[in-house]
């Protein structure tokens, strides 16, 4: 099955400064949520059309779940990402549940347990609503600071709501994320198993593959620098998840959105980047929809 992108997670240290820095380049954030106490994190929700990005920090360490043979430690993975810098840190993908977790097994990119949990959620007049998740979670060992799993939801009308999709960068959807990795083509047929798309294009210093919902791009250092104008995250480790890329209805808007919240953006050509250092280990790009 072919899957397009679900949901980014940007784990912070700080995270109502990170709420404060999206508010501030003119999305709408949701109210703090907090996970199952193995995660030990918090985390805020900024919803777009059938994607979702995750503001995440841990905020209670001491009860979170070491990982174990087969089972993925979310929180684990996210405190021990942090010891290291804030960023992105987790691709997660539309998902199956079991169904996905047993094509990762026959694919060979990972042999973890299912993972589910619920959580209550709240509508924007307070009413309480049921949340409930299935994960299937995958790996690639030349990343490992990357965290890739499917998310199934059980009740997707208590979650999404048109509501919390209107922001005021006029900011439409997520036109895809951009890894960088040393050797682009060895992450090549990982991606095509994890996407479940079996074609990829060529780029330079690198390769795209089209889901249904959003690019999953891999490039060199190099490229990306040659790109976005503004440094690469450190892959010393491994490859590792560097950009979002925002589609924008209103590119009229495009050079004030880092003026906005107080920032000074990068505009190269038709678009504005702004860089780590000023998005919490991020990078994030700002574009017209097309």
């Amino acid at each position: 099955m072919a899957r397009g992108l679900d949901h980014i997670a940007h784990v912070v240290r700080d995270l109502d400064g990170a709420a404060s820095l999206y508010r501030r380049l003119g999305f709408l954030v949701g109210a703090r949520n907090r996970h199952p106490p193995s995660w030990g994190t918090q985390n805020h929700i900024i919803q777009l059309p059938g994607t979702y990005i995750e503001l995440l920090a841990v905020t209670d360490p001491g009860g979170i779940a070491p990982h174990a043979p087969r089972k993925f430690s979310f929180g684990a993975f996210n405190r021990d990402f942090l010891t290291r810098g804030q960023g992105l840190s987790m691709l997660v993908l539309e998902g199956r549940g079991a169904a996905d977790a047993d094509e990762f097994r026959a694919n060979g990119i990972g042999d973890f347990e299912l993972f589910k949990f619920d959580r209550e959620g709240k509508r924007p007049d307070g009413t309480p609503v049921r949340l409930a998740f299935e994960l299937a979670f995958a790996s690639d060992q030349g990343a490992p600071d990357v965290g890739f799993f499917t998310s199934f939801q059980h009740y997707p009308e208590s979650f999404w709501n048109p509501a919390f999709q209107i922001h005021a960068n006029t900011a439409n959807g997520v036109a895809g994320v951009v890894l960088v990795a040393q050797d682009p083509g060895r992450h090549a047929s990982f991606f095509r198993a994890f996407t479940g798309v079996n074609a990829s294009q060529a780029t330079p210093g690198g390769f795209t593959i089209k889901t249904s919902r959003g690019d999953v791009e891999v490039v060199t250092p190099a490229a990306f620098v040659q790109r976005f104008g503004v440094s690469a995250p450190d892959i010393s480790r491994g490859a590792r998840l560097a950009a979002l890329r925002f589609s924008v209805a209103d590119a009229s808007l495009l050079t004030s959105v880092p003026g906005e919240a107080g920032i000074a953006g990068l505009y190269a050509g038709n678009i504005t980047v702004i860089g780590q250092d000023d998005a919490m280990g991020a990078v994030l790009v700002f574009e017209p929809s097309r």
